[in-house]
């Protein structure tokens, strides 16, 4: 198996979505990429990727709710153990900016995460969850999936960039220092 590592952004292709709620993973791959000075290119496994020595940058072209064939991809194509890939995703359950992150467990109700762990077919997936709540007490249903696809508000745009670099620094915390240490960190 290979010693590389992925950092896999959730999110919906489509200018539409590039400022929604729901695209908060795809930004913290760019803000990664930013600062390695990588690129990322469309081509392999449905997915823009930029490769930094042993680690592998990607958005899913797919669309949110079939995430996992993309990540499936990866894994088998670089012949990467699961464990060693981070998907990083909004989740609308916890409040704007707030962190979280997993070595493993359910998809928590989202669409996206439970593609990836329905197509790897563990749950042993680090995953670091994006606040991007509240959403209103009563949203739920086909409410709750107009709310992660609306645009945030002109008021939460400060919150959202704060929200990203911090991403980006326990993206950074899990690579060289493990989920142990970035959970620590992070997890407040």
């Amino acid at each position: 198996m290979s010693d590389q590592r992925v950092i896999l952004g959730l999110g919906n292709p489509g200018l539409q979505y590039a400022d929604t709620r729901h695209n908060v993973g795809f930004r913290v791959i760019e803000e990664l990429a930013r600062r390695r000075g990588v690129r990322l290119q469309a081509g392999e496994c449905h997915c823009a990727v930029g490769v930094d020595g042993d680690l592998v940058l990607a958005q899913p072209q797919t669309y949110m709710n079939r995430s996992g064939y993309a990540a499936r991809c990866l894994v088998e194509r670089r012949e990467i153990e699961p464990f060693r890939v981070l998907v990083v995703f909004d989740e609308v359950h916890l409040p704007l900016g707030r962190l979280r992150l997993r070595p493993s467990g359910s998809p928590g109700g989202h669409r996206g995460m439970e593609s990836v762990i329905e197509n790897l077919r563990t749950p042993e997936v680090p995953r670091l969850r994006l606040g991007v709540g509240p959403a209103e007490e009563d949203v739920g249903g086909e409410d709750l999936a107009d709310y992660v696809l609306e645009p945030f508000a002109a008021s939460e745009r400060e919150a959202v960039q704060d929200l990203i670099l911090r991403a980006a620094d326990a993206c950074e915390c899990w690579l060289a220092e493990g989920a142990q240490a970035a959970m620590n960190k992070f997890n407040r």
